[in-house]
């Protein structure tokens, strides 16, 4: 059965390697794989973050779970950071019942990490959206984490070395669907990119990540959602530098290319 599925990954990975895939079957596969638990471990043991902000005068502590790590595919010993566009990002979100994050958790995250990488650029080309140049951004940061390896399989949680595909009103009102990139953010902890929503939602460049949070959080100890504390006109606070957010989510589009 273990042979199997290393033989399935390989034959993966062919299939996503082929320049001629086209990207609505490559996000088919990686979302196949998804679903049938190709996913590494360590990602599963999500990390807690807590952050309070003053509200009317009373203290509010928001606590929520993120992925310790941007989204990957494959196992402990062999995988492979796989950025996504907005559709299939919602839809692995839907599956694992969680949101993506917006701008100010990126924020949180970062500033929560343990594990810091320096961003590493590779300069713009026409194949920075194939399979083979997020392979080899996944080379480079493989080689910043050697040293770190165990912490990082440890789930540590860390950061520095994607930009986050986010939640944000920007989504909407364009007149063609939009995905909203933020972060990449530097040692001195500036984000290299700054809010920003030209790109398609078909479009994904190796720089990008997927980071996902656990949709239930809780407020001064209650349960609640993302979504809710998101739409609601007080505590949006919490998790929004943009106010009110009532569409906290991608819509699942086809590719229109």
């Amino acid at each position: 059965m273990k042979s199997n599925k290393i033989n399935n990954d390989k034959e993966l990975r062919t299939n996503l390697a082929n320049a001629n895939t086209p990207l609505e079957t490559r996000e088919d596969m990686v979302f196949k794989t998804i679903k049938q638990g190709n996913v590494p471990h360590f990602l599963m043991k999500l990390v807690k973050i807590s952050h309070t902000e003053k509200i009317d005068g009373k203290d509010y502590t928001i606590e929520f779970y993120v992925t310790p790590d941007y989204f990957s595919i494959g196992n402990n010993l062999d995988y492979i950071y796989m950025p996504m566009t907005p559709i299939l990002a919602q839809k692995v979100g839907n599956k694992l019942y969680c949101s993506l994050p917006t701008k100010k958790m990126v924020d949180l995250i970062y500033t929560n990490a343990t594990i810091k990488l320096a961003p590493l650029p590779i300069p713009p080309s026409a194949s920075m959206t194939t399979f083979s140049v997020f392979k080899q951004h996944d080379e480079l940061i493989k080689e910043q984490l050697k040293a770190l390896e165990t912490r990082h399989l440890s789930s540590e949680l860390t950061a520095g070395n994607k930009k986050d595909i986010i939640i944000s009103n920007k989504i909407y009102g364009e007149p063609t669907n939009r995905v909203v990139i933020y972060g990449w953010h530097q040692i001195d902890g500036k984000p290299i990119q700054p809010v920003y929503n030209k790109h398609t939602n078909t479009w994904a460049d190796y720089s990008h990540g997927i980071r996902l949070v656990q949709n239930k959080v809780w407020v001064n100890g209650k349960k609640t959602t993302i979504a809710q504390v998101l739409a609601d006109k007080k505590l949006c606070v919490l998790l929004s530098d943009e106010g009110r957010i009532e569409k906290s989510f991608y819509p699942i589009t086809e590719y229109k290319l």
